[in-house]
């Protein structure tokens, strides 16, 4: 923690002296600070193929300071840090909230320099530098103590009412202690379509080239445009996902809501998703670990549809990936996500087969909030079954299943805590059908805001 406070004292003092001729002292002191104190508690018992029991504890958070503006510029600094705390009941400790080697480590996530353009009276901003980036291919998935950040150069234009435009480019990603789930010496099939890289090429907490950390080559990394539309019953985004040398990525969904005829206290809702990849370039994807030619032509779709009632929400989703043929590398009809982007309605908690080639994914879910009786309380459970096909790449045929649970409260006695109760039970998650991998798995979370 000393380490981390070192940093930001450094960093802070850096960017003042490169605007040390301009308004200091307004710049600064009209600036603000907030962060995240969160405590985080996993248990893990696996079954059938595995019978490992990990467990860890871990405390940590961000701290982030954020100047006032002058002339429409700012600055920001968030500094992220992750620290064991050992009471380890089981027979191994969980990676999923630490670093490489389960260590504690800490790290600059965030170092930007912002414009805003509304003294030249236009509703738009800039962003450049390291920062949380988040479309629906690319993103920060705190799922764990520390989140993936990226070096993003980001434009975001809503000077269209309803309509929000947004150009970027990505060239350097440091992922989060959930990248260490996935830590596949070869080339990786499920961790290439989960939002991580298909082989573990570089540690946790470095920021790394795009191509480095995930084919090990370096690339110019990811080009993006997208735009969003979001009426009062409409809204719908189109995003398109350049990744040099490696795949373009075009993600595209919509959902609308109304009234229900007989009630209209009832909201109805359905949405369309899909998702269509294909190589581009040098098709780097054909790295030394895998082989292969690196091509992907690879379609994904999926429906929702659902209803809400006062704090009550439900739905049901359905999502098909096109299939590989025999022989093909796992990733010729894959989805590839290697970016910590995970937008599909069919995935679980932590399962999220529904982007390997072939599979066939399906979820119910329902969610309570107890905020009309109020308790700041909200509830949710869901069910979901992905058919994993044959030529998948991930183990053989067979149908994974996850049900799960999450219980979010922010009790009145401590303004900004949330506690959260977490679990998830995969079966047949790994492994083929004769012998099948899950786990029943239990998580503990605190998060204070400030």
């Amino acid at each position: 923690m000393k380490k981390t406070i070192m940093m930001s004292i450094a960093a802070m003092a850096a960017v003042s002296s490169s605007y040390a001729a301009e308004d200091l002292e307004s710049f600064f002191s009209e600036g603000k600070a907030s962060g995240q104190i969160r405590m985080f508690y996993v248990d893990r018992a696996y079954q059938g193929g595995k019978t490992t029991h990990r467990d860890s504890l871990a405390l940590g958070g961000h701290l982030k300071y954020e100047t006032a503006k002058y002339n429409g510029f700012d600055l920001g600094v968030s500094f992220y840090t992750t620290n064991q705390i050992n009471i380890q009941q089981h027979t191994a400790d969980d990676p999923s909230l630490l670093g490489a080697n389960f260590e504690d480590y800490s790290i600059l996530g965030e170092a930007y320099i912002g414009y805003d353009f509304s003294e030249l009276g236009s509703q738009s901003s800039l962003k450049l530098g390291h920062q949380r980036y988040d479309t629906p291919m690319m993103g920060s998935d705190d799922a764990r103590m520390i989140p993936n950040t990226f070096n993003a150069y980001k434009y975001v234009n809503n000077d269209v009412e309803n309509i929000s435009f947004q150009v970027a480019h990505v060239d350097r990603v440091a992922y989060g202690t959930f990248g260490n789930i996935y830590n596949g010496a070869t080339g990786d099939a499920l961790a290439a379509t989960s939002g991580y890289p298909m082989q573990r090429l570089v540690a946790v907490g470095e920021y790394r080239n795009l191509g480095e950390a995930t084919v090990g080559k370096n690339t110019v990394g990811v080009t993006n445009a997208m735009v969003s539309f979001k009426s009062a019953n409409f809204k719908a985004t189109l995003s398109d996902d350049y990744a040099w040398d490696l795949y373009n990525t075009l993600y595209a969904d919509a959902t609308v809501n109304w009234n229900c005829l007989f009630n209209d206290e009832v909201k109805p809702f359905f949405g369309l998703q899909g998702i269509k990849q294909n190589s581009v370039g040098d098709k780097l994807m054909n790295n030394t670990a895998v082989g292969g030619d690196g091509k992907i032509d690879s379609l994904y779709w999926a429906a929702k549809f659902g209803a809400g009632y006062h704090g009550f929400n439900a739905y049901i989703a359905y999502s098909e990936t096109t299939a590989n043929d025999a022989g093909d590398e796992f990733y010729a009809n894959a989805i590839v996500s290697q970016f910590g982007g995970m937008p599909a309605f069919t995935q679980g908690m932590v399962t999220r087969h529904q982007f390997l080639a072939g599979t066939k994914a399906s979820k119910v879910a329902a969610s309570y909030s107890f905020k009309e009786q109020g308790v700041n309380l909200s509830t949710a459970a869901y069910y979901t079954e992905f058919d994993v096909d044959a030529n998948s790449g991930y183990g053989g045929e067979r149908t994974a299943t996850e049900p799960g649970f999450d219980v979010q409260y922010y009790p009145e006695a401590v303004k900004n805590l949330q506690l959260r109760f977490r679990g998830n039970f995969p079966r047949k998650f790994a492994g083929t059908s004769t012998t099948p991998t899950g786990w029943d798995e239990y998580r503990l979370i605190a998060n204070y805001n400030f």
